[in-house]
């Protein structure tokens, strides 16, 4: 083996241990771990200041976050959003009876291709859910002017966005409003959690009485509601870690760049998003994609296979894609057809271990092993 210890994609980032466990010392002394504490409080207060944003309300989990935006625009029907997505967005969507109608994506930001979703429109569409693959940003206006000329509600599914820009404004405020996920393979995590960002006051009202049961004091309800609250814990995880943000954006910034480095002169090899575009300076760089071409002699399964064997555990994100996932693929057999963009990328893509766990000799490593194998030299790239 390569490494004695696995490399994950999505290995937690973890901030100032004693920072966290001051909140947590402080918790245990209030005696109060749920229920809008303090905490959480003050965590959706740094999140609004950090996001730019009159409203951040904290959850429980993103897909969680995801159901109460849906239901609070009150979507029905068809709503278009991508398959190259995580399972999560679709079925916040079909859970709730709503129809996702797939759409293509562009194949230089692998988001919702607005030409594209123009052609899915119906009298039965009622909104769009752009998704921020990889961080990469939505042409949000070109969306927005979409759902404005037909009457369609806009969110945006910004789970790997967080703390990214688009147009030098931070993800956020686009849309009638936008979801995060603090889950702990994210760039920024609260061990598990997730909140909607929006900028509608009304809006915002309603998402607080949805997630807790609907209640508007201590005894009245006046709202269909679930438990979507965040604990304390997770609140005290969310505050130590955004306090080290910047350390880790520029972790993941100088391991991109490693690996920028080390794959260039690799043929059959690009890595997705590049260095130079729009935004990408200020960008979380999650994740480190990878697309494996026809020049590289390896298929893309098959150079997943050579790495897993060398505990270099990457993943072929989101393969096979949602169309091709329960209940979807039942429900919508011939939906491949209309996602030539979608299904070229979901069996090219790969991506890379990065983040805090991850150190630059490690790249290095890593990097040898495909360059010798681009090169039809042996496992140990030599």
């Amino acid at each position: 083996m390569e490494f004695n210890r696995p490399l994950h994609v999505g290995a937690p980032n973890i901030g100032d241990r004693e920072l966290f466990q001051a909140h947590v010392d402080a918790m245990f002394d209030r005696r109060w771990l749920a229920n809008h504490g303090e905490l959480v409080l003050r965590f959706e207060e740094k999140l609004k200041a950090y996001l730019g944003v009159r409203h951040c309300i904290a959850m429980c989990n993103g897909t969680t976050a995801l159901e109460i935006a849906i239901r609070v625009l009150e979507l029905a029907g068809e709503v278009i959003v991508p398959s190259f997505t995580f399972v999560a967005t679709a079925h916040a969507l079909r859970w709730q009876g709503i129809v996702p109608v797939f759409c293509d994506v562009d194949p230089d930001t692998l988001c919702l291709d607005p030409k594209e979703v123009e052609k899915l429109i119906t009298p039965r569409t009622t909104g769009i859910v752009g998704v921020h693959l990889f961080g990469q940003g939505c042409d949000v206006e070109a969306l927005r002017s979409i759902a404005d000329a037909r009457g369609l509600k806009l969110m945006f599914d910004a789970a790997h966005a967080f703390g990214n820009t688009i147009g030098g404004r931070r993800i956020g405020g686009f849309g009638e409003c936008e979801v995060f996920s603090f889950h702990a393979t994210k760039f920024f995590n609260a061990f598990e959690g997730g909140a909607v960002a929006t900028d509608n006051d009304a809006l915002a009202e309603k998402i607080r009485l949805m997630q807790n049961f609907g209640f508007s004091d201590w005894d009245t309800v006046d709202h269909l509601g679930i438990n979507g609250k965040m604990t304390e814990v997770c609140a005290a995880m969310g505050l130590a870690n955004l306090e080290g943000i910047d350390g880790f954006r520029e972790t993941n910034r100088r391991n991109r760049a490693a690996y920028a480095d080390g794959l260039k002169d690799i043929p059959g090899l690009r890595l997705v998003g590049e260095p130079a575009a729009p935004d990408r300076a200020a960008a979380n760089n999650q994740y480190v994609v990878v697309e494996v071409g026809a020049q590289y002699p390896l298929s893309r399964d098959e150079l997943m296979r050579r790495l897993h064997a060398e505990n270099v555990l990457v993943r072929r994100y989101f393969w096979p894609g949602c169309h091709r996932m329960e209940p979807y693929r039942t429900d919508d057999p011939e939906a491949g057809k209309r996602l030539p963009m979608t299904e070229a990328f979901l069996e090219r893509v790969l991506l890379f271990p990065t983040g805090t766990a991850v150190s630059v000799p490690a790249i290095g490593k890593i990097v040898a092993l495909v360059a010798g194998w681009g090169a039809g030299r042996g496992a140990n790239g030599l």
